[in-house]
């Protein structure tokens, strides 16, 4: 397996799925530290999607020349055999919004 390293875009097979969860193939940034992915079998993804939300915690993107949102509402723990292939990396300043929205969910 290829090392998985934070705001890494891989697709990931995220059914089967309960509820509301965001299903499907669908491609996925790594938002958990290099040194959990590391020595972790499991990995935190944020799934990207193409249908926009005015959610203040969605991110807009765009990768692989589409526009989308990454969708921080749905984070998910998944084992790496649901990683699929991974398709490339975020940039920097999306990498950069990704991380301020995450702390000013978690954040006290």
């Amino acid at each position: 397996m290829v090392a998985i390293r934070r705001f890494d875009v891989f697709m990931v097979a995220l059914d089967p799925t309960v509820g509301s969860e965001i299903q499907k193939l669908r491609p996925c940034a790594v938002v958990s530290p290099d040194e959990m992915n590391r020595h972790l079998k499991t990995t935190l993804v944020c799934p990207l999607t193409s249908t926009r939300k005015p959610y203040p915690f969605r991110v807009d993107c765009e990768f692989e020349d589409r526009q989308g949102q990454l969708a921080t509402d749905q984070l998910r723990v998944v084992g790496r055999s649901r990683l699929v292939r991974r398709l490339g990396r975020l940039d920097t300043t999306t990498s950069d919004r990704l991380l301020d929205v995450l702390r000013e969910m978690f954040a006290p």
